[in-house]
């Protein structure tokens, strides 16, 4: 009796927290507006906005994010760039890749594709998080293609000793399986809490942004199959990164170690390297109009360095 009283009550509170995706063409009457556009490539229709006009510059969102995170530097760049930001494959409007391979190597493949259909030609290119660790490795891999190099708070060193919570879950198998069911609220939440230095500056209205994007028909079991890709360490092909490299960091980055910032900055010739002391994971979001002053003074000058006004490395 007491064990049907414990799976009774287990399938009462899982029948709680039961949440339904929401439908695709409400997601995007909502948050495919303005510049919004949609592309097919690789079997997906990729959601993009091309922004400005000038050199072009592609912007790669986080995991978990969608192309909204540089809503900031996208307004600011675009007075003098061709500004370039997508959905990638498993996230935003995007949607699942269609055969569920989220390695490291599928992505860049499919960078390449959607760079090639935009007819970009050669672009700078910024990632935040896992879209710097895609940065990086499409610059080493695509060194032609890349002109400018941007790294906010990017992966790829390491791997956090104290993965985010929803990281953790998603490797548990019978929580893995639970959780494209389940309301992701709770951990949307938390997660988005753990990525801000200063969780006073995170928006009610960011907040729901991420929580909807997360229930995009097929995200939250994409987010699942990513998280049990084995790691790979190719950090060792740093040295081969030809293109004029930036790298922007928060020190209250509870995700990533700062010292990963030093490390990068070590292994790219000429690298210049910013912090900003009271930001966190996401600086670009988090005071986009800030950061993005040092990006665009960055893209604009010849000089590294001196276009900053010196490096705080």
């Amino acid at each position: 009796m007491a064990l049907a009283a414990v799976v009774a009550l287990l399938a009462t509170a899982i029948a709680l927290a039961w949440k339904s995706d929401l439908p695709l063409d409400e997601l995007k009457a909502r948050w495919a507006t303005g510049t919004s556009r949609f592309v097919d490539v690789d079997g997906m229709t990729v959601h993009y906005r091309d922004e400005g006009n000038g050199p072009p510059i592609v912007l790669l969102h986080g995991a978990g994010a969608s192309l909204h995170t540089w809503d900031a530097w996208a307004g600011a760049l675009s007075r003098s760039r061709r500004v370039v930001r997508l959905d990638l494959p498993g996230f935003g409007l995007t949607g699942q890749q269609p055969q569920s391979d989220y390695r490291m190597g599928t992505y860049v493949a499919f960078l390449d594709h959607f760079a090639a259909r935009l007819r970009l030609g050669r672009f700078a290119l910024a990632g935040n998080s896992f879209g710097g660790t895609l940065a990086w490795r499409f610059a080493t891999t695509h060194p032609s293609e890349v002109s400018d190099l941007i790294l906010v708070d990017a992966g790829g060193f390491s791997r956090p000793a104290k993965r985010p919570l929803v990281f953790r879950l998603g490797q548990m198998p019978v929580v893995s399986a639970l959780m494209p069911h389940l309301d992701p609220r709770p951990l949307v939440e938390h997660t988005t809490r753990l990525a801000y230095g200063d969780p006073t500056r995170l928006s009610p209205e960011v907040v729901e942004r991420y929580y909807e994007m997360t229930l995009r028909p097929g995200n939250r079991a994409a987010f699942g199959a990513m998280t049990s890709v084995p790691y790979e360490d190719h950090t060792a092909e740093l040295a081969g990164v030809h293109a004029r490299t930036l790298i922007l960091w928060g020190e209250k980055d509870s995700l990533l170690p700062l010292a990963d910032a030093s490390r990068f900055a070590q292994s790219i010739h000429g690298a210049v390297l910013r912090t900003y002391p009271e930001l966190g994971h996401v600086p670009m979001e988090e005071d986009g109009p800030r950061t993005v002053v040092d990006a665009n003074a960055f893209l604009e000058g010849s000089g590294g360095e001196s276009a900053l006004g010196g490096s705080d490395r």
